[in-house]
């Protein structure tokens, strides 16, 4: 038997594609941290952009770990 919350979180992750940019990425960092402040806590708004802040925060360390040099 699967783990149902890895499975909604797997499932989550395909919704849409993220940018592939550092910039466009810490912009929208910065959107969903302002949606998230202000959904009301535990709502289905503020884990879904919890969520989302997970996937960029990882698609910018992908980014970042590709640059030449790489940040630290």
């Amino acid at each position: 038997m699967g783990d149902k919350k890895k499975d909604k979180r797997a499932a989550g992750r395909s919704a849409a594609p993220l940018p592939q940019t550092r910039a466009e990425l810490l912009t929208l960092h910065r959107e969903t941290r302002a949606r998230r402040n202000v959904a009301e806590w535990g709502s289905p708004e503020h884990v879904e952009a919890i969520n989302l802040l997970e996937r960029i925060e990882i698609e910018i360390a992908r980014v970042e770990r590709a640059m030449d040099p790489p940040l630290v």
